[in-house]
């Protein structure tokens, strides 16, 4: 079901607290919830939400969390995959701008000057590679994935980034409700302080 429409569903709670847990836990937390990830959730999705983890998390928690979702899943890495093929660049722009102008609606223009005006390779960075090569891959659907984004940015306190993505995730089709949801999920991996910031920062966003 999707978390759109509904209700926060138990493969998706286990993705948001996994990604959670890759942000900002140690690596036995790390590991126990990619073993209730492995058997409850879509492996594709956890791939997924693995190979994401690098964009908000840094390469060191990515590897670490792919090392160990190899060894606890016993799945094999792929033979090969689309983010070889170099050629792609232009689709993968392409795929960027209409992803990054999904999540951040009626403010995208603003945000690729503002990001712009930080340093021009951040901009295309942004684009090219986060929101084209990875956030627009198949295999996770853009709702689950901003949902997974606002847990990543709630457990790292990364304030101006949950706000942005809380957003996003309206703009993607999320309903309050399910944010409200994934919030309370990974409370007790965020801590009392940093749930309760992220409920206030909820709230101003939904206008309460």
């Amino acid at each position: 079901m999707s978390p759109s429409t509904s209700e926060l569903d138990g493969a998706t709670r286990i993705l948001v607290q996994l990604s959670a847990a890759i942000a900002a836990s140690d690596e036995a937390t790390v590991r126990y919830w990619l073993g209730e990830a492995a058997r409850a959730a879509d492996p594709l999705q956890v791939e997924e939400l693995v190979l994401q983890s690098y964009l908000f998390c840094g390469f060191p928690r990515a590897l670490n969390a792919a090392r160990e979702w190899r060894r606890t899943s016993g799945r094999p890495a792929p033979d090969s995959d689309e983010a070889e093929d170099v050629a792609l660049a232009d689709e993968w722009r392409a795929r960027g701008e209409q992803t990054c102008a999904a999540v951040y609606g009626s403010m995208y223009e603003r945000l690729r000057l503002n990001v712009r005006d930080l340093h021009p390779a951040l901009d295309t960075w942004m684009v090219v590679d986060g929101y084209g090569k990875v956030l627009g891959r198949p295999g996770l659907d853009l709702e689950r994935r901003e949902l997974c984004i606002v847990a990543a940015c709630a457990a790292m306190g990364q304030d101006r980034q949950l706000h942005s993505h809380l957003r996003g995730a309206l703009n993607v089709g999320v309903k309050p409700a399910v944010l409200q949801d994934t919030l309370n999920a990974i409370a007790g991996l965020i801590g009392a302080a940093r749930a309760r910031s992220a409920h206030l920062l909820l709230a101003r966003v939904l206008g309460k």
